[in-house]
């Protein structure tokens, strides 16, 4: 089988650091008005890395697709942890280091393995990240572990947002994921609010606001 562009990638990664725990770290989410951050922390054992050349960055797969990629890693004994910064501590820390959180969370599964070496999607280094690390700009179309994260995470978060559909009906979350569709934001002009809203973000702000009357 043809070793993939990512598949080299990670392989010429894990020479240079002397690791064979190398673990891609991604997240989604960061842009909706609602719902949590989810982080994904992937790690796939070497034996297996061939059964995966078609694994890409989540954007470009279809979900049947990565539903398909995601039961494989299953099936095969990819090793991933997950990891979710709520609403609440997004307002409360910023988006960006309320991401760290997750991608933390998300490593807590490999701290114990020695030799772990992270590769963090994106320019910046996750903060506080107790595992050594390297940033990757546009890591999930360079490298093979970030591009599973990528994949595990966003199917989480879908997942997840669905089940926010129906504990919170009239939004339309299991459709735009939270994102500020049209749909989305004239639920919240209706509606107002719920316990799932970025209430930090531009658009739901405003919304929170009180009409100020003549």
């Amino acid at each position: 089988m043809t070793k993939s562009y990512l598949q080299a990638f990670d392989q010429e990664i894990s020479i240079q650091k002397g690791t064979d725990a190398l673990i891609g770290v991604d997240e989604a989410g960061r842009g909706p008005l609602a719902g949590p951050v989810v982080a994904c922390a992937c790690l796939i054992p070497s034996g297996i890395v061939s059964y995966f050349d078609d694994v890409n960055d989540s954007k470009k797969l279809s979900a049947k697709k990565r539903q398909e990629i995601l039961q494989r890693f299953d099936r095969l004994g990819v090793l991933y942890g997950i990891g979710f910064a709520s609403a609440e501590e997004i307002d409360r820390l910023n988006i960006l280091q309320a991401t760290f959180l997750a991608m933390r969370r998300a490593c807590a599964k490999f701290l114990s393995i020695p030799n772990a070496f992270a590769l963090i999607d994106g320019p910046y280094p996750a903060k506080g990240l107790s595992i050594k690390q390297m940033p990757v700009v546009d890591g999930d179309a360079k490298s093979l572990s970030i591009a599973a994260a990528s994949i595990i995470a966003k199917e989480t978060r879908d997942n997840y947002m669905s089940i926010l559909d129906t504990l919170y009906p009239g939004y339309g979350f299991g459709g735009h994921k939270g994102y500020g569709t049209a749909q989305h934001l004239a639920a919240l002009r209706q509606k107002g609010p719920c316990p799932q809203h970025r209430r930090s973000f531009s658009p739901v702000q405003k919304l929170c606001q009180p009409v100020l009357l003549p």
